[in-house]
């Protein structure tokens, strides 16, 4: 997707520190993952899995928002997979723009494309404007509830 001043592709293999930096606008106290190594292999492995998909909305050749889709194989639903949107961020300099709608509403296209039968996605946030943010993207509330559950030893 594009317009005259930004693009959305598909992150590559090379795009990994990049996407680290735009993810320092995702969540202030994250854990960060020191081992290069490990970080290395983790990303060698989102590269080559079939299922999972990183976008990158691009403005002057800057990361400027992103978000990953997981396209899930399912027997159910006439075997219509279903898909998972995540790690949804836009830069602070960049926020209300209008790139972070353009980015999810284009891992939904993809999604469609792949025949999902459905899209969800959770957010932690309790703030309207986020929640009115996904509505404007084409998702709605109280479609269904959703339940997490955290491992003991992770701190939010």
């Amino acid at each position: 997707m594009k317009s005259k001043t930004w693009s959305i592709r598909s992150i590559g293999k090379n795009d990994l520190n990049e996407l680290l930096e735009l993810y320092k606008h995702l969540h202030r106290n994250d854990l960060l993952l020191h081992d290069q190594e490990k970080l290395v292999s983790i990303w060698k492995q989102i590269c080559s899995n079939q299922i999972l998909s990183y976008f990158v909305l691009e403005r002057n050749n800057k990361f400027v928002s992103s978000c990953s889709l997981t396209v899930i194989p399912n027997i159910t639903r006439g075997g219509r997979p279903y898909g998972i949107i995540e790690n949804v961020v836009s830069h602070t300099d960049y926020r209300r723009r209008g790139y972070g709608t353009a980015i999810v509403k284009y891992a939904l296209e993809i999604a469609w494309k792949k025949n999902c039968y459905k899209v969800m996605l959770l957010t932690g946030s309790k703030d309207p404007g986020i929640h009115r943010f996904y509505e404007k993207a084409g998702f709605g509330k109280g479609g269904k509830t959703g339940f997490v559950a955290y491992s003991s030893d992770f701190l939010l």
